[in-house]
């Protein structure tokens, strides 16, 4: 051990660093065996390696809310088996939501302990959201579920290859409960094989460097993680935030209450969830891991984003969730959106704390993941399709900076949406507008980034639709004298003219050929007083139709000649402002 051995603190650098660059190859390993658009186009996935005593080294993202959560994972695995029952070759499969790294049984974990000569020395696990994994609803997702046993197959630890061999039975068991299993066998493949190569990946650098400098390095990552979040813990303001927020809606019409307080202090940064309401019927609740990877990802934004994900730099954080609450909720709880409870944590802590760190954390975004699912059959092919996958929206505004167009949530990440063509040719949807939504929310110093519009067109009968647009009653929050953004929403407008009220969660609503759904994402919350955006940038705002010339006016201050887009005039209640 490197207590024992001198070690060349280079040469821990060197396979330090090796260490992060197996756990991105195990994440695009993946990506490029995989069978699913929504992993190796959207990216909904993530890996990562942890040391022997199942502690996250590094961990590669496509969904930054999956940060933090392998570990989790893997030490429930290990909790439930026991290490001595561990076998080189072994896989575990674990979909869980009330387990370690548990969110919702679309998401399938898998964890494969690593041996060197004998000895267990790492883990590498990964997690992914799957087409299908069985339940009431077409793609295992539902606004409507009232509990877990409609959401499809669950896997708590179960071990799926044996000593390198799969278990067949229980492949056979998820085979016969799955609506596409050819896809969903490819893409268990895939995440087994990326596995694997990760296990060959640290066998070759333990040949190479030895076994004990490869431990040595997994130790280095850890505490040099949790040496630099503790010395920048200590240059953060200290106090304590409180924040409460209100979830639009639990998927039966009734909104959820999410009450925060965030205490930074020399050692420590906690957020205290106590007093958010308790877990509802509806499909928003979430297990433990989700309220703590959420503050994670605010943490890290703080902290420093560059910093290699381990729990390391996790050291000096602390979550507290009330058993029983929305944010902690007990089995059979209903979980298909649990990303929209999750991301409402998020938001609520950096509410609170934004003020303190302006250089970091702007005005409210989306917010949420505006998830679409559509199911039917191809009108050219016959086969059964389904497409799932976000939708993009606008970002707040920061201090400097406008904020971000047509990005995808903060729970999302480094994710992308299906491109059109692929979404035409592989299913029975047309895309008829992919554009930007400048309804001229989010006014201020710097202006709130513009949301969305993406129009589907079914192409055959008895298409179905489900939707959850989070943030669909209150607007995206404007900061420091910066206005509010706008809402998400979606509509329906049929082939025979009818048009439905605007609406943010749906479940498996018929739509036949040639009707259509226009799904709008809201515009970012403004930063800073709306005056003090100069004129000219006003003017050009209205010019490349961000604003129009009456909004220029009102909330701005700043009268635009429509023809030239010039300045023309301030208004009285700017100029004394």
């Amino acid at each position: 051990m490197t207590d024992k051995v001198k070690i060349n603190p280079v040469t821990l650098d060197i396979v330090k660093d090796s260490l992060i660059a197996i756990s991105n190859e195990i994440f695009y390993a993946f990506a490029q065996t995989s069978m699913s658009p929504i992993i190796y186009e959207t990216l909904d996935y993530a890996s990562g390696i942890a040391d022997g005593e199942g502690r996250l080294l590094t961990q590669g993202n496509g969904v930054t809310g999956f940060i933090g959560m392998i570990s989790p994972m893997i030490n429930a695995v290990v909790e439930k088996h026991g290490k001595e029952n561990l076998r080189p070759g072994d896989v575990y499969i674990i979909n869980d939501p009330f387990m370690g790294g548990g969110t919702h049984m679309s998401d399938v974990g898998m964890v494969m302990p690593i041996f060197y000569k004998d000895e267990l020395i790492a883990f590498a696990g990964n997690k992914a959201h799957w087409t299908d994994i069985g339940g009431m609803a077409p793609g295992s997702f539902s606004t409507d579920a009232t509990n877990m046993h409609q959401e499809g197959l669950c896997f708590s630890g179960t071990k799926l290859v044996d000593r390198g061999e799969l278990i067949e039975p229980v492949w056979d068991i998820m085979k016969s409960n799955m609506r596409f299993p050819q896809i969903s066998e490819g893409d268990m493949w895939g995440q087994i094989s990326s596995l694997r190569t990760g296990e060959k990946r640290i066998n070759e650098l333990c040949d190479k460097y030895g076994v004990d400098i490869v431990k040595g390095s997994m130790e280095r990552l850890i505490n040099q993680g949790e040496m630099v979040a503790r010395r920048r813990l200590k240059e953060m303001p200290k106090g304590t935030w409180e924040m409460e927020e209100y979830m639009d809606d639990d998927g039966h019409g009734n909104p959820v209450r999410l009450k925060v307080k965030v205490t930074i202090t020399e050692d420590e940064f906690l957020a205290d969830f106590t007093g958010s309401d308790p877990q509802v019927v509806g499909s928003i609740n979430s297990g433990l891991t989700p309220a703590y990877a959420g503050v994670k990802v605010v943490f890290m934004s703080i902290i420093g984003p560059e910093l290699t994900v381990n729990d390391g730099v996790f050291g000096p954080l602390r979550t507290i969730t009330e058993p029983g609450s929305v944010l902690n909720a007990h089995r059979p709880a209903a979980t298909s959106c649990y990303y929209e409870s999750m991301i409402y944590a998020i938001d609520v802590v950096w509410k609170a704390i934004a003020p303190a760190f302006p250089e970091s954390l702007g005005a409210g975004h989306l917010l949420s993941v505006c998830t679409v699912l559509m199911a039917g059959k191809h009108q050219d092919f016959g086969n059964d399709y389904l497409i799932i996958e976000p939708t993009v929206g606008g970002w707040g505004a920061s201090r400097g900076l406008d904020g971000q167009v047509g990005q995808f949530c903060v729970g999302d990440g480094e994710t992308y949406n299906v491109p059109v063509e692929m979404a035409e040719t592989r299913y029975g949807i047309r895309i008829d507008e992919h554009s930007l939504h400048t309804d001229g929310a989010g006014a201020g110093e710097f202006r709130g980034g513009s949301g969305a519009v993406r129009v589907y067109r079914s192409m055959n009968e008895n298409q179905t639709f489900t939707g959850s647009f989070g943030r669909n009653k209150w607007p995206t929050w404007g900061l420091s004298g910066g206005k509010d953004g706008s809402i998400n929403y979606f509509q329906f407008i049929d082939a025979d003219g009818t048009k439905s009220e605007p609406m943010g969660i749906v479940a498996r609503r018929v739509m036949n050929t040639n009707d259509v759904v226009r799904l709008v994402t809201a515009t970012g919350g403004g930063y800073g007083n709306p005056f003090k955006r100069p004129a000219e940038k006003v003017a050009m705002d209205v010019k490349n139709e961000y604003i129009t010339v009456e909004q220029a006016k009102e909330d701005y201050g700043v009268i635009v000649d429509p023809n030239t887009f010039e300045v023309s005039g301030l208004t009285e209640e700017r100029k004394n402002c």
